[in-house]
């Protein structure tokens, strides 16, 4: 099985791109779809918690993630490669690790009570 030429292309921006929209998702709250473990339901968008326990937002910051960088990540394959040929590797781990500690600023209250 061979590779296609623009599969680095996408798997680098999908990774970078995955990295700031779950960050942004997780901030902003934007989530696809909501889920409610206690009446074992799911609806969409955000919606507050039904039935006084927790709503699950994480699977819908995961779709909304996994959509937006894999539509960025198709765009970038798309593009010339005198476009692309530039594209540092190193962006797909260094963007991610760079949000861990946004991640950790974000959830402080749950570390600092």
């Amino acid at each position: 099985m061979t590779v296609p030429r623009s599969f680095p292309d996408f798997a680098i921006v999908f990774a970078v791109a995955y990295a700031v929209v779950y960050v942004i998702a997780v901030w902003k709250n934007y989530a696809l779809f909501t889920y409610h473990p206690a009446t074992n339901e799911f609806g969409l968008g955000v919606e507050p918690p039904k039935g006084g326990v927790t709503a699950m937002y994480w699977y819908g910051w995961i779709a909304t993630s996994t959509i937006a960088a894999s539509v960025a990540g198709l765009i970038a394959s798309c593009l010339p490669q005198r476009l692309t040929q530039r594209l540092w590797s190193g962006w797909s781990w260094v963007v991610p690790a760079c949000a861990i500690p946004v991640f950790c600023y974000m959830l402080r209250i749950y570390f600092l009570r």
